[in-house]
């Protein structure tokens, strides 16, 4: 856990409570984190997650890993304990949203384990589905949309994932996507109804 450094600082309760915004929306809170390597698909997926939902009248939001870097988090570098920081913060606003009950959406290669652990640890019991966007290497680096995988190939790039700094896939998550064998619209309606089946989207 980072270090608290503000001192004199307390938790203030509010007088609209979680279950007031559950029954406004209609539905409940919950984080949907996609993880995966870069280039299996997550923000695509993420995304048509996202508009499938918009249309039901659910209350979404995505917040996507390059988008976070841009604003939020454009102090942290690609380090394994600056990758740690951006998932802490992530995971710290991925809480608040989803304490006013929106469906929070997130695509973040986040490879480490124990830092997508420490995020399903800020959340009530339930609040966190660990969403595997699992592609192999092979695919990924046949995708490349961003040319990523071309450059860390020539040394271009360094601490890339699944070249030179390692990808912990999860081996328990609560979903997950063969986005080798499937399409990205295929891959959000199994996200959906997981969603539906497991109550979230009813107050």
């Amino acid at each position: 856990m980072a270090e608290q450094k503000a001192t004199n600082v307390t938790w203030h309760d509010q007088a609209v409570t979680l279950e007031d915004r559950q029954k406004l929306n209609g539905h409940k809170g919950v984080v949907v984190w996609f993880t995966g390597l870069s280039g299996c698909g997550k923000s695509s997926v993420a995304n048509a997650v996202d508009r499938l939902l918009h249309n039901k009248g659910v209350h979404t939001f995505l917040l996507d890993g390059d988008n976070i870097r841009l604003g939020l988090n454009r102090n942290l570098s690609f380090s394994p304990e600056d990758r740690t920081e951006n998932i802490r913060r992530i995971g710290e606003v991925a809480k608040l949203f989803s304490s006013s009950a929106t469906v929070v959406l997130t695509a973040f290669i986040s490879p480490y384990q124990a830092d997508r652990d420490q995020v399903r640890a800020l959340l009530p019991d339930g609040g966190f589905v660990e969403c595997y966007v699992n592609a192999s290497l092979e695919t990924c680096e046949s995708r490349d949309p961003k040319g990523l995988y071309k450059k860390a190939r020539a040394g271009e790039i360094t601490g890339f994932t699944g070249i030179d700094a390692p990808y912990e896939a999860p081996t328990n998550s609560e979903l997950e996507l063969d986005s080798d064998a499937k399409g990205i619209e295929e891959l959000a309606t199994e996200v959906v109804a997981f969603l539906e089946t497991k109550g979230f989207l009813t107050a």
